[in-house]
């Protein structure tokens, strides 16, 4: 690279498609898009508008049905088992609602992927563990239960766990799902403060807006299989496009309509056929 150039992105989708089934269900159509190294990126849009697929295309839980997922100019879908399992631990990945071991106290949660992907010696997977839970402020909550802490708490020890192994990308899926106003201030925060510390790219898929855009770097907001605006937050909060202006300002009419789309009401409720209308 030369002196003064930007770096390469961390990831890069050219032309992905992405469908389930025999192709019938079209959930990414052709996307091209690049997450910066060291940035917070948003990614944004309604549901089932294939912001989840998106981040299982990257770990590579799913494959591109056309087009090229890179991580580090790595093809994932090129990758064997071992290489996508190397490439995966260079990921961090933070669950909706957390999705903790319940049968597992808070500290062994955050030492579980030490114990399954490194040789390390307990001393020194205490040491990592207790610093990365004092990163989210629970080093004190080490013993308890995730039954005994609220779901913020849980949410941030997840999110310690998902830090463990000192990944280069963490991926979010809806981190703020369910919390209370200062759980979510909280946890945005967390996210923005040690993507900055650690010095990592962060991903997060989010249906909350103000917190979201108060943290990200860039915004994608995807629709109808396509990316609709891609920029920062004020960018894409000032964007004319009709159908993130509905996304932004939580219109109910627009281009996201409120029917899923199938028969007419003529079709469905009208005169029935001789067979019964079937």
């Amino acid at each position: 690279m030369s002196r003064g150039a930007a770096p390469s992105p961390l990831i890069e989708f050219h032309n992905v498609s992405f469908a389930y089934g025999d192709g019938a269900r079209l959930i990414l159509d052709q996307v091209s898009l690049q997450i910066p190294r060291g940035k917070v990126t948003a990614l944004m849009g309604a549901s089932g508008g294939g912001k989840t697929t998106v981040l299982r295309l990257i770990g590579g839980q799913r494959l591109a049905t056309a087009g090229t997922v890179r991580f580090d100019g790595l093809n994932i879908g090129h990758l064997d088992r071992d290489a996508l399992q190397a490439a995966r631990r260079r990921m961090g990945m933070l669950f909706q609602f957390g999705a903790l071991f319940t049968d597992l106290s808070v500290y062994d949660n955050v030492a579980f992927p030490l114990r399954e992907h490194t040789s390390l010696s307990e001393a020194l997977i205490r040491d990592i563990v207790l610093m990365k839970l004092n990163a989210v402020g629970l080093r004190g909550a080490r013993d308890l239960m995730p039954s005994e802490i609220s779901g913020g708490m849980a949410r941030r020890v997840a999110l310690a766990r998902a830090i463990a192994l000192d990944p280069e990308l963490v991926m979010y899926d809806e981190p703020f799902a369910g919390l209370d106003p200062i759980s979510l201030g909280t946890a945005a925060q967390l996210i923005r403060r040690l993507n900055d510390a650690l010095g990592i790219t962060s991903m997060i898929v989010s249906h909350d807006l103000e917190e979201t855009f108060r943290i990200a770097d860039q915004v994608v907001i995807l629709a109808n299989g396509r990316i609709a605006a891609q920029g920062t937050p004020d960018e894409v909060r000032h964007s004319d496009d009709p159908l993130v202006k509905q996304f932004v300002y939580a219109q109910a009419d627009g281009p996201v309509h409120f029917h899923y789309p199938g028969p007419t009401v003529a079709d469905d409720f009208g005169p029935k056929t001789a067979k019964g209308g079937q």
